[in-house]
């Protein structure tokens, strides 16, 4: 059996490298002024920090907004630890520094080529590895192994696209999931597809959802009402981390809310900062009065349309809403986080691609906390119903505000069991 997961990982390894210049432009793009290009062949510099390291893996913006909670604690929890982060996307990076500045540690992930891993790990030397959610390569987790690193899933899901791609390569994925100390499921299906993998039933545990000990920092609900101030009395919906496709859908959902409230206001953020632009030409297509936030500009009362093409403000844009639209759902992208609008007490819709976060989205409808439209002119309707009826739209942000309470505690449990490791190995 060893051989065979040898095997298939050294084939794995010829592929990578036959697809090194493909595999390469498609990262050039992802870097920051303050990293080397080299980080993705592990040259990452030793890090001068005299603790020993944690090491969290969060691969994009989205991974890095669920791991935040946990990222907190354990900078509460673990100070004698350095805390090194790693992502895949600039994005991700972006967000890293934004959050968290110099009470981290960040560089990008080498790529998976075997000599990469082991640079990488020989460097950072961590005394545990913490994967946000699922981004699992082969080579990174045989090294982490070979270095007697123990490896934890946080947040671990599988959607059905991922467990089949997976499940086609099962000798390699095997190969990975025998190496990982713990994996903290969110939900029994993701706990499921992870023992179908091939990782041990004993090292499974369902944890919940990470997403739901979401975090509202402090000063949050005044900057909120200070945007809704600037606003003005009128309808307000704020679409957020929308994608291409979507974008139309939305406008063309305004223009119905407008037919029946001349004065309503869209918050349009679209979900990458490099489409900003492109958002904005599309706005003033419609023919709206257009704001764009990261100029200063205010929407006045002939502003219809405000986009929000800034990073790292989605909450303050949900919490001065009275609705809101999450994006990534009415395209097959998987949708984007439902509970940041919930936590808020804010009425939420989405779309129907919710594979990223079924359980979750299912919750939300079994407590009658959502609402779903197929496409541009159900989302208007829906709109103009929620306007309609403000005592209706009230009770869908408390509901959604109840679910995400009731759900919390997947921090505290992946907490417990990453002290856990790092006790046994001090």
């Amino acid at each position: 059996m060893a051989s065979r997961h040898a095997l298939a990982r050294l084939a794995y390894s010829g592929v990578l490298y036959l697809a090194a210049p493909l595999i390469w432009r498609r990262v050039w793009r992802e870097s920051a002024p303050t990293h080397s290009r080299g980080e993705r062949l592990g040259l990452i510099p030793r890090c001068v920090d005299e603790r020993p390291c944690i090491w969290l893996h969060a691969a994009s913006l989205g991974e890095v907004v669920t791991a935040t909670p946990l990222i907190r604690a354990l900078l509460a929890r673990h100070s004698d630890y350095a805390l090194v982060i790693t992502t895949m996307t600039a994005t991700g990076a972006e967000r890293v520094a934004t959050l968290f500045g110099d009470a981290v540690h960040h560089h990008f992930l080498p790529l998976d080529f075997p000599g990469a891993t082991r640079r990488f790990v020989d460097r950072l030397q961590p005394a545990l590895a913490i994967i946000a959610e699922t981004e699992l390569w082969p080579n990174l987790l045989h090294t982490c192994a070979a270095r007697g690193v123990p490896i934890v899933i946080a947040n671990g899901r599988l959607s059905a696209g991922a467990f089949a791609t997976y499940r086609r390569f099962a000798a390699l994925s095997r190969d990975m999931l025998e190496t990982v100390a713990w994996v903290g499921a969110k939900s029994r299906e993701d706990a499921e597809r992870f023992r179908e993998l091939g990782c041990p039933a004993s090292r499974v545990a369902v944890t919940g959802a990470l997403k739901f000990d979401i975090e509202l920092n402090e000063g949050l609900e005044d900057e909120s009402e200070r945007l809704r101030t600037e606003w003005g009395e009128r309808p307000v919906w704020v679409a957020g981390s929308t994608h291409p496709g979507e974008d139309e859908a939305v406008l063309e959902a305004h223009a119905r809310l407008r037919e029946r409230y001349p004065n309503a206001l869209l918050v349009l953020v679209p979900r990458h900062p490099q489409r900003f632009d492109a958002v904005a030409t599309l706005c003033r297509s419609q023919g709206l009065a257009m704001a764009r936030h990261s100029r200063g500009e205010l929407p006045g009362p002939e502003t219809g349309i405000l986009l929000g093409d800034t990073m790292g403000e989605l909450m303050r844009f949900y919490g001065a809403a009275d609705v809101a639209f999450v994006g990534g759902s009415l395209v097959p992208v998987g949708g984007h986080n439902l509970l940041e609008p919930a936590a808020l007490g804010v009425a939420v819709i989405s779309g129907p691609y919710l594979d990223n976060l079924r359980e979750i989205a299912d919750t939300l409808a079994e407590a009658d906390a959502r609402r779903e439209v197929a496409d541009g002119p159900a989302l208007g309707e829906a709109l103009v119903a929620l306007f309609d009826a403000p005592d209706e739209r009230r009770r869908l942000g408390a509901a959604g505000r109840a679910v995400v309470e009731a759900n919390r505690g997947a921090l505290t449990r992946t907490l417990e069991k990453v002290s856990t490791y790092l006790r046994a190995g001090a």
